[in-house]
């Protein structure tokens, strides 16, 4: 099969590789759709520790089931495969298993490829009239739809319903379109990147911001560096709630004095659980996230200059969705 292969910092191979069959117990996915995470461009930058070359990256992913039972059935994935018996996973929180597993990082190879095994407990079956590109957007809506569930659970009922998201990525609009499909009525969005910003504002028709200004109750960190900590504890309102979801940065930013005299709650927030990615799925299938027509796509044969595109901030739309077939 073809694959793409992180082989070092800032290089990727399009070659072919040893066909993959399914393991036990799994099923096989011919990939119609992948999406390009920014834990990928993480790793292609050298960034992640986790992701060691040489490797297939990608798990942002949708496609058919091949042979059988579930032969011919349109799925899309949840790429985190956890044990289904420790505590976390009884308890419904299986994102905290410790013994998780994500395609794109070993043992399990990831999905910029023509085919991925994968448990049956992992797949959500796509209803015929949505396309597989956009049930591939399932995995960073649900990272998103995570955030914003922990984000409003924290919120003080009393408190506006008024937010700002940090970056104009998929998971800054991704966590924009939870808010707003939980009930928050005014969501801004950052975003410096003056060619995202223009997308945002003139194709979704969001409001979308060089920097943030004024003070709001509930902020989402959809980038994670230090900057955007810094703003993020800084435009907080006392009482606030922060939920962090980027990994761009280990360390820095945070006030931490002004976040414990004004009792701001900071929430770390890592993927989803099952159920987080299941609900995901139908807000997309139902229309409840809009239509979902923000990213482009392009041949998988192409992904390294769409990773050179996306490094070079030469991409306007916040996703690029990569086609093994085309």
């Amino acid at each position: 099969m073809k694959a793409l292969i992180y082989e070092g910092v800032e290089t990727l191979a399009y070659r072919e590789v040893p066909d993959i069959t399914a393991r036990e117990g799994e099923h096989l996915i011919r990939i119609a759709a992948v999406g390009i995470c920014g834990s990928d461009m993480h790793a292609y930058l050298g960034h992640d520790a986790r992701r060691p070359a040489p490797l297939i990256l990608g798990h942002e992913a949708a496609g058919v089931v091949q042979g059988g039972p579930m032969d011919g059935t349109r799925v899309t994935i949840n790429p985190l495969v956890t044990c289904g018996t420790c505590p976390a996973c009884t308890s419904a929180r299986e994102n905290l298993c410790p013994t998780r597993q994500i395609i794109s990082m070993e043992p399990r190879p990831g999905a910029f490829a023509q085919y991925v095994s994968m448990p049956a407990s992992n797949l959500v079956t796509v209803p015929d009239d949505v396309p597989l590109d956009k049930a591939s957007l399932a995995e960073p809506l649900a990272v998103s739809w995570h955030a914003a569930r922990l984000a409003m659970a924290a919120l003080h009922p009393s408190m506006e319903r008024k937010a700002l998201v940090l970056g104009g990525g998929a998971i800054g609009l991704a966590a924009l379109l939870a808010l707003k499909a939980m009930g928050i009525e005014t969501v801004t969005v950052v975003e410096p990147n003056p060619t995202r910003r223009a997308f945002l504002t003139d194709t979704c028709g969001e409001t979308a911001l060089a920097e943030p200004d004024g003070m709001y109750p509930l902020i989402i960190d959809a980038v994670g560096y230090a900057a955007t900590r810094a703003a993020a504890s800084a435009h907080a309102r006392p009482g606030g709630v922060i939920a962090h979801v980027g990994l761009g940065e280990d360390t820095g930013g945070l006030d931490v004095r002004r976040m414990t005299l004004q009792e701001i709650t900071f929430i770390g927030t890592y993927t989803y659980t099952a159920q987080d990615f299941r609900d995901t799925a139908a807000a997309i299938f139902d229309g409840r996230l809009g239509p979902l027509d923000w990213f482009q796509t392009r041949p998988l044969a192409e992904g390294a200059a769409a990773f050179h595109d996306l490094r070079n901030g030469a991409v306007a739309t916040p996703k690029i969705v990569l086609d093994p077939w085309a």
